[in-house]
């Protein structure tokens, strides 16, 4: 009677146990999951030592009971299981299969990255998003007391916007329970060009967050509803709708045991219902941007780079050995999201060799073969102009002017606040411009690059075109601190740019009067040349 209670209280003790464990931990029930090993391990444990409870063995008697020599003979298995899927797994035996994890094109610069407008480039790093989020927040007198903004700040393209966004977390236990019936009634999406900061209400609570507690914590869900998926970095995004959704990408192991990760599918989960959809990665919904982490894109470039010649090569000759720079930031092309981080050798020396542009839904990647400074180089290039002030660089952001691959810079305060903005050139980072607005900073970069004659100031092909009409109407506007009058004619809808320095008679015009004007055309107002 005595035995048969002794091994129902083990019993439950160790189905006890292994609830805890997974409940609060959440392995996946999957020989490729690291935790899925120690979690084995950590029962077979329990098990040894319930079975020396139960039989009262001595530390002396361990190795004669049979029963607990099995049990550690389990344990020893598993270890040794581990350790040589470990090995087996790793770059040491398997270099070429890692250098071949990810295909990578070379690209054409000015042919793939386009010159954008200054309403398209994102001027705010995740660190100065988080202020402004917060900010924002601080502004909410009927939210501010129950939540906080979480510290995700995803980037993402929104309607062809580059926006990040990041959902209200509860700002602690107490308010959990006060307001988890109702769920988290907001997010914040932020515009990376405009530094607009907007909090999108809900008409239906999340209800599927990491600051959830039990069941409706997102890893938990995730958990219990694909008990066998391995899952990367989850990512907070929102469809053309700002419906709010959880990426959730889903590992895939190409070598060995646990070596070689990539990514096979994509579980989608509406933040605010829970309903997922699983979608392998070639099938995920196009309005997704963030498939693949920026951590695994720059490993798997890491691998790429550095492995051409083997593992040993790598470690010790060097041979045409290349790595990613110390960070990355993201670019928006063609309504997707990719990372940027330049290449150098593994010597560490001031240059790169290029860049590399990773597609985040697709894993496309492209390198372009643009020898230039580092960007660290070319933050301290940047630093250095404005060394008075000790202004902070950000990580650059690459961009196409004029034909020209160069790192736009944000220069930060002590407070985090963007102070003035840098252009600095990838191929002669001695060429350095610094300005209070995006456009006076391009105005002085594109001085010098023709100062120094790296581009040719274009000859300007436009045929002047003449018009009579009457003036229809006639407005005023200012212009980089000079007067412009602006003439609609009645037999036109263009609008014709009249410059008062040039034109001091304009001020006597009036609705009305003919004229005759030699003009221009241009994108928005065609250019006066002259108006009698």
């Amino acid at each position: 009677m005595k035995k048969a209670k002794a091994k129902i209280i083990g019993a439950i003790v160790l189905v006890i146990v292994a609830f805890l464990y997974y409940y609060f931990t959440l392995p996946a029930i999957n020989i490729h999951s690291r935790d899925f090993w120690f979690f084995i391990g950590i029962l077979v444990a329990v098990l040894a030592l319930i079975y020396a409870w139960k039989k009262r063995l001595r530390p002396d008697e361990i190795k004669t009971s049979k029963g607990m020599k099995a049990i550690l003979f389990v344990l020893a298995a598993v270890v040794v299981v581990y350790l040589v899927g470990a090995l087996l797994s790793s770059p040491i035996v398997n270099a070429k299969k890692y250098q071949k994890l990810l295909k990578v094109e070379e690209g054409e610069f000015t042919k793939d990255i386009e010159e954008l407008s200054f309403d398209q480039i994102p001027l705010l790093d995740k660190e100065s998003a988080t202020l402004l989020g917060n900010r924002k927040m601080g502004s909410m007198v009927d939210m501010v007391s129950q939540f906080e903004v979480d510290d995700i700040y995803s980037q993402i393209n929104y309607q062809g916007r580059p926006v990040r966004v990041s959902p209200l977390k509860y700002a602690s236990g107490i308010k959990w329970i006060t307001n988890q019936s109702e769920g988290i009634p907001a997010y914040v999406r932020i515009d990376m060009a405009t530094q607009s900061t907007e909090l999108v209400k809900l008409e239906k609570g999340i209800k599927y967050s990491t600051s959830e507690y039990f069941n409706r914590n997102i890893y938990r869900h995730l958990r219990f509803n694909y008990p066998t998926y391995i899952f990367d970095q989850l990512s907070f995004e929102t469809d053309d709708d700002g419906v709010p959704y959880w990426v959730c990408p889903v590992k895939k192991f190409n070598i060995g045991l646990f070596g070689g990760e990539t990514v096979g599918r994509v579980v989608l989960c509406n933040a605010v219902t829970g309903e997922t959809k699983d979608y392998a990665i070639d099938d995920v919904p196009k309005w997704i941007d963030r498939a693949y982490s920026s951590d695994l894109l720059v490993q798997l470039y890491d691998y790429y780079g550095a492995l051409k010649h083997g593992f040993l090569n790598s470690v010790l000759g060097q041979k045409d050995c290349l790595k990613t720079t110390e960070g990355y930031n993201y670019l928006a092309i063609d309504d997707d999201v990719w990372v940027y981080t330049g290449v150098t050798s593994v010597s560490g020396d001031q240059s790169n060799v290029g860049f590399v542009l990773m597609n985040q839904r697709t894993m496309e990647t492209k390198f372009y073969p643009i020898e230039g400074a580092t960007e660290a180089s070319a933050m301290s290039s940047a630093e250095g102009q404005v060394q008075n002030l000790k202004y902070k660089a950000t990580f650059p952001l690459l961009l196409n002017l004029s034909g020209e691959p160069t790192y736009f810079i944000a220069l930060k305060d002590d407070a985090g606040l963007v102070k003035k903005y840098a252009m600095v050139n990838v191929q002669k980072y001695q060429l350095v411009a610094i300005g209070d607005t995006v456009s006076q900073c391009e105005e002085k970069y594109n001085e010098l690059l023709l100062t120094d004659g790296v581009i040719k100031e274009e000859e300007d092909k436009r045929e002047v075109q003449t018009m009579e009409g009457t003036i229809a109407k006639i407005a005023q506007g200012v212009v980089e601190g000079n007067s412009h009058y602006y003439i609609l004619l009645e037999e036109s809808e263009e609008i014709f740019d009249v410059s008062v320095v040039d034109f001091i008679d304009v001020i006597r015009y009036e609705p009305g009067q003919k004229v005759t004007i030699e003009y221009k055309q241009d994108e928005k107002a065609n250019t006066v040349l002259s108006i009698k």
